[in-house]
C-alpha cells in the first residue's frame, strides 16, 4: 500500500452523474436551437409565400392596403412566437390568413364601436364596416389577388408608384430590392410607396376589378405589374434563390383569369401565352443545387409541354383577336414560342427571333430589348455581328449598373476568342449582380474563359 486513499465510489459516479447530466442538457439546448431555427425559417419561407393573399384576403376587410400590410405583418410576428414554442401548423398559409383576418375583424369592430360612441355624445361620424357584397356582375370575378392588383394600378398613382406598390405587396420585395431592381435610391422606393398607400386610403379607391372603360383604363398597368411579378419569381433581382415559383404561379393564374375575363383583348392573351411558355422552362432552369442552367444547356425533355400547348393555344387567340399590328406581349410570346418549337438548341429559329425583336424594338423600344436583339442577331449572324449592337449600348445610363449588359458582352467576346477581355467583362458582371446563385454562374464563366 503506498498510503494513497483510495478514491470514493460515490465521488466519481456523482461527477460522471453530473458531467453526463451538462451534456444531456446541452444536446437538448441544442436541439431545441435547432428547431427554433427551422420554425423561423418556416415562418419566413411561407410568409414570402402566402403574403400576397394575406394582404388581399385582409385589404378586403378593412379596405385599405396600408393597414392590410401592417396586419399581415402582425400575424408574421404572431407566428414567430408561437411556431417555434407550439410547432408548425399543418396548414401554415391558412393560418396566418386567420390570424390576420382575426385582426382585422377586430379593427373594424373597434372603429364601429367608437364611430356609435361618437354618434352617441352628438358627432355624426360614418360608421365603417366590414367589406360589403359588391353588386352581381357578369363580369365581376371573385379573386382578392386580382382585386388588389387592379387597386393597386390605379390612375390616381403614378406609374412608378403603381410598380413599386404592386412589387412590395404581390411580389415581396423589400424597399431595398425593389431600389436594387430599378436602379433608384432606396428612400426614394420608400417615399413612392408610403405616398401611394396614403394615396390610395384618402381618394377612397375601391377594392375592386372596375368595369368598363374604368377597367380598360388600368388593363395596361396591369399587365405589366403581373409581368414584373412573373419576372421577379422567373430570375429573382436578389437573394439566395434564382427561382422563386410562388410568384410565377400567382402571376401566370392572374393571367389566365384575365384571358377569361377579357376573351377580346389581344395583349391579355399575349401575355398569358408568355407566361404560359416561359413557366414550361422552370424545371429545367435550374440544377440539382438550385444552379441557373443556361437555354442552350437546358434538357428539353423536362419542359412542360403541356405548359406549351397551353401557350399555343393563348398566342393563337392573341393572334386572331389583334385587329392591327402584334403588341408586345404577343411580340415577347412569338419569341418564346419559337424556343419552345425547337426540340434541340441547334434547332432553334435565330433568324425569325431576331426579326421578331425588331419589331418588338419598333413598337416598344428599350435598351433591354435592344440588347436581346443583339443576343439574336449574334445567334443567327454571329457574335462579330452583334458586337458593335451591344458596345452602343454601353453609354447608356440605363444600363450602367445592369449585369446583363457585361454578360452578354463577355460572351460575344469569348465567343471571338478574346478570353481576356471576356474574363473581365464577366467578371464586371458578377460584381454587379444581386443574386446570389447569379453571381456564382458569372463568376465560374469568369474563371472558365481564363483556363
Amino acid at each position: 500500500m503506498d498510503g494513497t486513499p483510495p478514491a470514493e465510489p460515490a465521488q466519481e459516479a456523482e461527477s460522471a452523474q453530473t458531467v453526463e447530466s451538462a451534456q444531456t442538457v446541452e444536446s437538448a439546448q441544442a436541439v431545441e436551437s435547432a428547431q427554433t431555427v427551422a420554425a423561423v425559417r418556416t415562418v419566413e419561407t411561407v410568409f414570402r409565400m402566402e403574403s400576397p393573399r394575406v394582404i388581399a384576403g385582409v385589404t378586403r376587410v378593412v379596405r385599405d392596403v396600408g393597414i392590410a400590410e401592417e396586419l399581415a405583418q402582425d400575424a408574421l410576428v404572431a407566428a414567430l412566437e408561437q411556431w417555434p414554442r407550439d410547432g408548425v401548423p399543418d396548414n401554415p398559409g391558412a393560418w396566418l390568413m386567420a390570424t390576420a383576418r382575426n385582426r382585422a375583424v377586430d379593427l373594424v369592430r373597434r372603429r364601429e364601436n367608437y364611430a356609435r360612441k361618437l354618434a352617441e355624445i352628438g358627432r355624426e361620424r360614418p360608421a365603417v364596416t366590414a367589406a360589403p357584397d359588391e353588386p352581381a356582375d357578369p363580369d365581376d370575378i371573385d379573386d382578392d389577388l386580382l382585386r388588389l392588383v387592379f387597386t393597386a394600378c390605379h390612375p390616381v398613382l403614378s406609374a412608378e408608384a403603381r410598380t413599386a406598390l404592386t412589387l412590395r405587396l404581390l411580389g415581396g420585395l423589400t424597399t431595398a430590392e425593389i431600389a436594387r431592381a430599378f436602379l433608384v435610391p432606396e428612400p426614394t422606393v420608400a417615399q413612392r410607396i408610403v405616398r401611394a398607400k396614403r394615396t390610395l386610403a384618402t381618394r377612397n379607391v375601391a377594392f375592386e376589378v372596375p368595369y368598363g372603360p374604368d377597367r380598360e383604363a388600368r388593363l395596361g398597368s396591369v399587365l405589366d405589374v403581373i409581368y414584373l411579378i412573373f419576372n421577379e419569381g422567373y430570375a429573382a433581382t436578389a437573394g439566395d434563390d434564382w427561382l422563386r415559383p410562388a410568384l410565377c404561379e400567382d402571376a401566370l393564374r392572374l393571367a389566365r383569369v384575365l384571358s377569361g375575363l377579357l376573351p377580346k383583348e389581344p395583349e391579355v392573351h399575349g401575355l398569358t401565352a408568355l407566361l404560359e411558355f416561359q413557366a414550361s422552362r422552370a424545371a429545367a432552369r435550374t440544377g440539382p443545387n438550385g444552379e441557373p442552367v443556361l437555354l442552350k444547356d437546358q434538357h428539353r425533355a423536362r419542359w412542360n409541354r403541356l405548359l406549351m400547348a397551353r401557350g399555343v393555344a393563348a398566342l393563337t387567340r392573341a393572334e386572331a383577336t389583334a385587329a392591327g399590328a402584334p403588341g408586345p406581349y404577343a411580340l415577347q410570346a412569338a419569341i418564346a414560342a419559337c424556343h419552345a418549337h425547337a426540340h434541340r438548341y441547334e434547332e432553334t429559329d435565330w433568324p425569325r427571333i431576331a426579326t421578331l425583336y425588331a419589331l418588338l424594338a419598333a413598337r416598344a423600344p428599350s435598351p433591354v430589348v435592344e440588347l436581346n436583339r443583339a443576343v439574336a442577331v449574334s445567334m443567327a449572324e454571329g457574335p462579330a455581328a452583334a458586337l458593335p449592337l451591344v458596345d452602343a449600348l454601353t453609354d447608356v445610363s440605363a444600363l450602367r449598373d445592369y449585369h446583363l449588359l457585361p454578360s452578354v458582352r463577355g460572351d460575344l467576346l469569348a465567343r471571338l476568342g478574346r478570353t481576356g477581355e471576356a474574363r473581365a467583362e464577366f467578371a464586371r458582371a458578377a460584381s454587379l449582380a444581386r443574386n446570389a446563385r447569379e453571381r456564382e454562374l458569372l463568376l465560374r464563366r469568369a474563371a472558365e474563359a481564363g483556363a
